[in-house]
């Protein structure tokens, strides 16, 4: 099964941007479901992870993006706000889970498909 991302495009800095996921065929009870991001020439960046009730964030996006699923519509949001050209990045949606209870940025192999390009002008 892999995740499909939409939503990107391109914004100016300060602004905002929402992107969604289908996850009607996520059926996982093991796994979580989150965004990882990755930009030229730099390695995989985990976003957000939702796993076992907890929503966790990197440092970087903290206090301004918000994952959150609604599973009556089969739906993974990212609401990206205060972007930042540092922000500019193929952003994935993918199954993630913890390891030892806070180590949450662990990607399922196969579980991302293209993802959804965003770029934040300066």
């Amino acid at each position: 099964v892999q995740l499909q991302a939409c939503g990107g495009g391109l914004v100016p800095a300060g602004g905002s941007l929402t992107l969604s996921c289908e996850t009607s065929t996520f059926t996982s009870n093991v796994y979580g479901i989150g965004w990882f991001r990755q930009a030229p020439g730099k390695e995989r960046e985990g976003v957000s992870c939702i796993s076992d009730g907890t929503t966790f964030y990197a440092d970087s996006v903290k206090d301004r993006f918000i994952n959150s699923r609604d599973d009556a519509k089969s739906r993974l949001y990212l609401q990206m706000n205060n972007l930042k050209p540092a922000d500019t990045a193929i952003y994935y949606c993918a199954a993630c889970m913890t390891i030892g209870g806070g180590n949450w940025n662990n990607w399922v192999a196969g579980s991302w498909g293209q993802g959804t390009q965003v770029t934040v002008s300066s």
